[in-house]
């Protein structure tokens, strides 16, 4: 029964990806970053803010993006429904694919595992599928950790960043 109690508070440790492109957004990054750790969700460490065109259609409001390093004793499963309910809580509204947001909170990375699994049908794959061709994703990542690599593609973050296009690479900047 012990060994159950241990691993039920085992601490797992995540990269969360924030973004905002309606309303305040800075605020909404914040409003995200206070909700998360009122749920018991530690903050390790925080990127700063980044500026990029919203993304497929770049006539939709820019967006701000952070990442954060996380600790938490949540499985991979109730970290996710703990970050729907958080987007909710915010003003996030049930919209088209890529259509602006209020707040957007996506799992980059759980304990450095590659995980696919299906919750309240959602698809969650672990790492985030299109994370690793994503400036937006890529550069907060680098500024906390300058060592992560890619747990599927074993690609370190400096491989990631080099093989983005010129345009992406232009395209970011740090507010």
């Amino acid at each position: 029964m012990k060994r159950q109690d241990i691993l039920e508070n085992q601490v797992n440790y995540a990269y969360l990806a924030l973004g905002s492109n309606l309303g305040k957004k800075v605020n909404n990054l914040i409003s995200a970053k206070n909700l998360l750790v009122e749920e018991g969700i530690k903050i390790l460490k925080s990127s700063g803010y980044y500026e990029t065109a919203s993304w497929p259609n770049t006539k939709f409001p820019f967006f701000i993006n952070s990442v954060l390093y996380v600790s938490t004793t949540m499985k991979l499963s109730e970290l996710f429904l703990k970050i729907k309910s958080i987007e909710k809580k915010l003003g996030r509204k049930k919209a088209k694919k890529n259509f602006p947001r209020v707040c957007d909170i996506d799992i980059i990375d759980f304990n450095g595992k590659v995980r696919n699994i299906t919750l309240n049908n959602n698809n969650i794959s672990i790492p985030h599928k299109s994370m690793h061709i994503r400036n937006f994703v890529l550069f907060p990542l680098f500024e906390i950790s300058k060592s992560w690599t890619h747990p599927k593609s074993k690609k370190n973050i400096t491989n990631l960043l080099s093989s983005l296009s010129l345009n992406d690479l232009r395209s970011i900047k740090q507010i």
